[in-house]
């Protein structure tokens, strides 16, 4: 990348630390470019307040901020959902977010004839990774200026003096410096006291949690909801129709008042190291766990054991950063196969951190009391099992029998 050529950037912007640094960084080291922010409004609420005035202040030219809710919900989230994918645990908040953020970023930068596109993301972390295989996907000759593999800042704390030298405002302190990722499906927190992973996270401490409580603080009586599902996707809650996306806000209010979805794992980070991490994903928990159990009613044993083996794979995937890759579509389209009968309804408990079953309902359960019962029946006979045993078992007899033989 030959700087002197680089006269209009646009960078992914936060308004956080990292992002407010960058822009006078940029303008330093890039013959003092104009500087095009764009904020991806992904569900952060109250982080974008403000964000208009910071940028400009900070220096640049001018800030986007893009709506994408519905968009990281409906084709992101949700299809998530309804893979059961998981990366070790983890139900992929940060993750999820980037392709579409850096999407809207590709759009952007070319719409604006920018020379360059810029984010915030560090060496050590998933995010570069997530980001620059999207714009590889959407602008791939577009160069990518990440500073954090450039710039001689090596610490927070070296970036806290740099903003103070420039007079960049900050809503953090030097003792409250968490590493936070926050949209509408999920909260991150890392750094500080939980490097060590032999502290326990301050659930209890005021300000650590934002979207809900600790299981200790949630109420002694329980919460019934029910969740209804159209081939996988949540079409209403406690019987009122909503977006999915006003689904997962609702469930964030309840599972966070009941102490609900909360995750403290050392992860293996794409990048080759563990990192330790606490996320809230109180709503996500919710819509997981009542996905996953109208599945135990509504597919049968050879789609669902497959389903779950490839659940690793899309969460793999989804971490890694490819979500514009073949692999992944496909994997989509074998998703929304098994999603056709997938409709139904789910009663959940909620109480002190713990999502319990309460029911499920479906004119698509493959679940027949009648056969399943331990009363009389009239649709199965158990002397049929005799025959099934002995052809079943046939390999077993047979590799016994020879192993017998020549032991002799």
């Amino acid at each position: 990348m030959n700087k002197s050529e680089i006269k209009k950037v646009v960078l992914a912007y936060s308004g956080g630390l990292d992002t407010s640094v960058i822009i006078p960084w940029l303008k330093e080291n890039y013959n003092n470019c104009e500087v095009i922010a764009v904020s991806g409004n992904v569900g952060q609420a109250d982080e974008l307040e403000g964000l208009e005035e910071k940028a400009l202040k900070t220096g640049a030219s001018k800030l986007y901020v893009e709506d994408l809710t519905d968009e990281f919900v409906d084709d992101f989230v949700i299809p998530a959902v309804k893979a059961g994918a998981k990366y070790e645990e983890y139900m992929l908040g940060t993750s999820l977010a980037r392709p579409v953020i850096a999407k809207r970023l590709a759009e952007i930068a070319i719409a604006e004839g920018a020379d360059a596109i810029c984010h915030g993301c560090t060496g050590k972390g998933n995010d570069q990774v997530r980001f620059e295989l999207t714009l590889k996907h959407f602008v791939p000759d577009m160069p990518i200026i990440a500073p954090w593999r450039e710039w001689s800042i090596k610490s927070r704390e070296e970036e806290i003096a740099y903003a103070e030298a420039h007079g960049v405002p900050l809503k953090i302190n030097r003792e409250t410096n968490y590493s936070k990722d926050k949209n509408l499906w999920h909260l991150s927190h890392e750094g500080l006291d939980l490097e060590d992973a032999g502290n326990e996270p301050l659930y209890e401490k005021p300000g650590f949690l934002e979207m809900g409580v600790s299981p200790i603080d949630a109420p002694d009586t329980p919460a019934y909801i029910t969740l209804e599902f159209d081939k996988g996707v949540p079409v209403a809650l406690d019987g009122e129709k909503m977006s999915a996306k006003d689904i997962i806000l609702k469930l964030n209010e309840l599972g966070g008042a009941n102490g609900i979805g909360l995750l403290d794992i050392v992860e293996n980070r794409l990048v080759g190291m563990k990192c330790r991490g606490v996320y809230e994903t109180p709503g996500g928990t919710i819509l997981y766990a009542a996905h996953d159990y109208l599945e135990t009613l509504c597919l049968d044993k050879l789609t669902m054991h497959k389903k779950q083996e490839l659940a690793i794979t899309f969460a793999e995937l989804v971490y890694d950063g490819q979500w514009y890759t073949p692999l992944r579509e496909a994997l989509s389209a074998f998703v929304d196969k098994t999603q056709e009968h997938v409709s139904g309804v789910v009663k959940l408990k909620l109480y002190k951190g713990n999502v319990i079953k309460a029911g499920a309902w479906s004119d698509w359960s493959l679940y027949s009391e009648e056969i399943a019962t331990f009363g009389e029946d009239h649709v199965y006979n158990q002397a049929d099992s005799a025959g099934f045993i002995n052809l079943f078992g046939l390999p077993i007899k047979v590799q016994a029998q020879v192993d017998a033989k020549n032991k002799k």
